[in-house]
């Protein structure tokens, strides 16, 4: 299976220059590419295929003395990068999903490359990148299995690289415990054991810090360095809160998936639900999809199993004898006039979507 190791780098100033001048080697190529089959498809009404743009790099070094200074692979990624548009782009054409055809790439948003195979090493606390040098790197842990690939990337001002290994399965003892899981807004999801998961509300507490960059941005001239300066601060603030978020749900899942041998979520439908500007900020900043993603994958290598059912009546539905109980959104406790059951709302609908997932097993 594939696992991605990033780790923050702190190069010197030669190495940035390098770095940033590779970059835009590979955003110049990749916008010629993207033109060239713009035009040929004009033309021709045929595009050109993957292995005919890569065997034209050896031409293109002759001709553009810059490109000599860049790794081999690296330029060869960007044909790939490239290709791997087109194909999401047709596979889109024919579902027929929003086609979104491959856009030119301006500087802001070209902001990595990728040794595919080798040209990188690690040296102790160097990481060793032909054709840039020498870059101090933090390996806060050691890469586990194969390393294939190494992606540098840049992103406001840090600097980054991200390594995709080989590695083998390391699976959990088994547990026969299993647990549903309602997610809210109010907590950020509450179990059918009656535990609660706190929503952390990073955004909320950094609201009015953001608000203020914010204005800051706008009062700025446009395209002047005081701009470009507050923009990034402004930038650096949403990746703080994403960053915590972020770190947040890894916890929270590891403990769920370390726990239990059944895991059982609703199936919402999470980008229609942030369309109610009442609820959206709320289900954004608990990070409902992101606390899911990183459970459903941990799970896959750990030999756990991640149920999603259907939940429809979840909240309505008693627990104890199925009977339908009509409560508004505001009601927070669970009272069935039928058999008397008691319990927090939340509670009631995680019982009856562990309930559910039993069933899809069975």
């Amino acid at each position: 299976m594939q696992r991605t190791y990033k780790f923050r780098l702190y190069p010197n100033k030669e190495a940035q220059e390098n770095i940033h001048f590779t970059l835009e080697r590979c955003r110049l190529l990749y916008n010629r590419l993207l033109q060239e089959r713009i035009i040929a498809y004009k033309q021709t009404g045929m595009g050109i295929p993957y292995y005919t743009q890569k065997a034209t790099l050896p031409e293109r070094k002759q001709h553009i003395a810059e490109l000599g200074k860049v790794h081999s692979q690296v330029l060869q990624n960007v044909v790939e990068r490239l290709d791997k548009a087109y194909q999401a782009f047709f596979r889109r054409v024919k579902i027929g999903n929003k086609a979104g055809f491959p856009r030119f790439k301006p500087e802001s948003q070209f902001n990595s490359f990728t040794y595919p195979q080798s040209g990188f090493s690690i040296e102790g606390k160097h990481l060793q990148l032909s054709k840039i040098g020498k870059v101090r790197i933090r390996l806060h842990r050691q890469p586990q299995g194969v390393i294939k690939t190494c992606t540098i990337r840049v992103k406001n001002g840090k600097y980054y690289a991200c390594f995709s290994c080989e590695v083998e399965e390391q699976r959990l003892l088994a547990s026969e415990k299993q647990i549903g899981i309602d997610l809210g807004v109010l907590q950020l999801a509450v179990t059918s054991d009656g535990e609660g998961i706190e929503s952390p509300k990073y955004l909320r507490k950094s609201e009015e810090r953001l608000k203020r960059k914010q204005r800051v941005v706008s009062k700025k001239k446009r395209g002047s360095n005081r701009r470009r300066n507050a923009v990034g601060e402004f930038a650096r603030l949403h990746e703080k809160v994403a960053n915590q978020r972020k770190d947040y749900a890894h916890k929270a899942s590891r403990k769920l998936v370390n726990a239990y041998g059944l895991i059982a979520f609703e199936d919402l439908n999470i980008q229609g639900m942030v369309k109610n500007h009442h609820l959206a900020k709320s289900i954004t900043d608990s990070g409902w999809n992101q606390l899911i993603q990183y459970v459903t994958y941990k799970a896959e290598s750990a030999g756990r199993q991640v149920v999603r059912v259907n939940p429809y009546n979840s909240s309505q539905k008693c627990s104890n004898c199925d009977e339908i109980v009509k409560k508004s959104l505001s009601v927070r406790i669970h009272q069935c006039p039928t058999c008397g059951y008691t319990a927090d709302r939340d509670k009631n609908a995680a019982i009856n979507i562990l309930k559910l997932a039993l069933q899809y097993r069975a």
